[in-house]
C-alpha cells in the first residue's frame, strides 16, 4: 500500500471535479501548452474561476499571478492526490453484457485501473475469456483479491444479485466498491461506495430536454408513457 500522506480534508464535492480538471489538462499538456489560467481551466470545466481556485488550493496549489498554473505540474499534484501515482487492481462481478463491456475498456488500464480479474456464478460463462481476461468462478473472487492486493469492487451483476455481490467483495478484503446495479446497496461503514445508475443519468437528460423545449416554445419529440410506467423511487 502507498505511504499515507498527511493533509486537510477534501470535500466531496471538489474531489469530483478533480478527475474533470486532470482530463482537461492531460489534453492542454498533449496540445504543448505549458500553463493555463484560472479563468481559462474554468470555461473548460464549466465552472467559475473562483471555484477553480479554491479547489485547486486544497492541493496547495495557488498559481502565479499573470502566468497562470503550470500545467505538468498540475498534473502531477492531482494525480497524487488522486492516488494516481499507481495502479490499482479491479475486480469485475458479472460477465454478463455489462461486465464484458468494462473488462474490454482499455481505458481502466491506460489510467490506473487494470481488471485483476471477472468473476461470474454462470458456469457457461466460466473460463470463457473477456477484455483478456478469463472469467473465473465466484468462489475464486477472495483468491484474485488477495494474490492482486485488490481494494476496488465492480458489481456488474443483475440487481437481483447485487447485495450478494457486495457482501462477498466487502467479505474478501474490498473497501471501495462501484456498483452499476440499479439498486441501493447496505455496506459496513468504512466501505466507499459509488452507484452509477444510468436510467437517472437519462432522466436527468429527459429534464433538460423538457425545459430546452418549454423555452423555446416547441415541441416535445417524446412516446407517451405506457400505462404503469413511470420512475421508480
Amino acid at each position: 500500500m502507498p505511504p499515507h500522506r498527511s493533509r486537510r480534508r477534501i470535500p466531496e464535492a471538489t474531489v469530483a471535479r478533480l478527475p474533470v480538471y486532470l482530463q482537461i489538462l492531460v489534453d492542454q499538456a498533449e496540445a504543448g501548452v505549458a500553463n493555463i489560467s484560472s479563468e481559462g481551466l474554468a470555461e473548460l470545466a464549466g465552472v467559475n474561476a473562483a471555484k477553480v481556485r479554491k479547489d485547486l488550493s486544497y492541493l496547495g496549489s495557488y498559481g502565479t499571478r499573470g502566468v497562470g498554473y503550470e500545467v505538468d505540474y498540475l498534473v502531477y499534484q492531482i494525480r497524487r492526490e488522486l492516488g494516481l501515482d499507481h495502479d490499482w487492481p479491479v475486480v469485475i462481478v458479472g460477465a454478463g453484457n455489462l461486465g464484458q463491456a468494462l473488462a474490454g475498456y482499455g481505458g481502466f488500464t491506460e489510467r490506473g485501473f487494470p481488471v485483476a480479474g471477472i468473476v461470474d456464478i454462470d458456469d457457461d460463462k466460466v473460463d470463457t475469456v473477456v477484455g483478456g481476461a478469463r472469467v473465473r468462478p465466484l468462489d475464486e473472487l477472495p483468491q484474485i483479491v488477495a494474490a492482486r492486493n485488490v481494494s476496488i469492487g465492480v458489481i456488474a451483476t443483475p440487481p437481483v444479485a447485487a447485495q450478494d455481490a457486495a457482501d462477498l467483495l466487502v467479505k474478501a478484503g474490498v473497501t471501495s466498491i462501484l456498483n452499476f446495479a440499479p439498486v441501493v446497496l447496505s455496506v459496513p461503514v468504512g466501505i466507499t461506495i459509488r452507484k452509477v445508475d444510468l436510467a437517472v443519468e437519462l432522466q436527468i437528460l429527459s429534464y433538460h430536454e423538457q425545459r430546452r423545449a418549454s423555452a423555446q416554445g416547441g415541441q416535445l419529440h417524446a412516446v407517451p408513457n405506457e400505462p404503469g410506467r413511470g420512475v421508480t423511487a
